[in-house]
């Protein structure tokens, strides 16, 4: 898929920052969406194109004309680890499900391992899992060509461009550096599409791995 446009929600995120950087370097374009205008400058830095678009509050409408002519959307926005548990409801789920209503064919959306089967206690954590369990569900309901991926424990080490990728639950860390990695080698192989990844850290290349979990 390169040479197509891309709009990222949480493009000042630590996880979309990255992504952005390795579209812009093979020949994408990057519609980077954040809610804070003081990010703007991070993102063009990035070598993105900066768009106002606050998942939360804006309208399915509103998020769509953000979005426009984008060939593919990536949700890697969250309301983060010191936000309370509304908050996971309103932007790891609602934010996800309506960038999904507004969104071109192509989706992909960065999920959590331990959403295949999200606890019931009234914690932060827990109450973060199902909303991102709900998200998913919306979006491997939809009739978008969708990719879920669940990476594992998110570091911030030097990513080594290796993992480990599977359709079966599987639990471990993985940096950050390879999460955004794996996002690009997925918005660039259609058979990704109407698949659930789990990623955690591994011994083969991206390319293998993907490779490998696709057969």
């Amino acid at each position: 898929m390169a040479g197509s446009e891309v709009a990222i929600a949480g493009a000042h995120g630590q996880i979309g920052r990255r992504l952005t950087r390795l579209l812009v370097a093979r020949g994408d374009r990057v519609r980077g969406l954040i809610r804070n205008p003081d990010h703007t400058d991070d993102v063009r830095a990035d070598g993105g194109e900066p768009v106002l678009c606050d998942l939360e509050s804006a309208s399915v409408e509103e998020i769509a004309a953000a979005v426009a002519g984008a060939d593919a959307a990536v949700f890697a926005a969250g309301a983060g680890p010191g936000s309370g548990a509304e908050r996971k409801w309103t932007v790891d789920r609602d934010g996800a499900v309506k960038l999904l209503e507004a969104s071109p064919p192509r989706y992909v959306i960065v999920s959590s391992i331990g959403t295949d089967s999200p606890p019931d206690g009234d914690d932060v954590f827990s109450v973060y899992l199902r909303a991102k369990a709900e998200a998913d569900a919306a979006v491997a309901a939809s009739d978008r060509d969708w990719t879920i991926v669940r990476p594992g424990s998110l570091t911030d080490d030097r990513g080594e461009g290796r993992v480990t990728l599977s359709v079966d639950p599987v639990r471990d860390r993985v940096a950050r550096d390879d999460v955004a990695a794996v996002l690009a080698a997925v918005l660039a192989e259609p058979r990704t599409v109407g698949k659930i990844l789990y990623l955690v850290g591994g011994a083969d290349p991206i390319d293998v791995a993907l490779e490998s979990v696709l057969r």
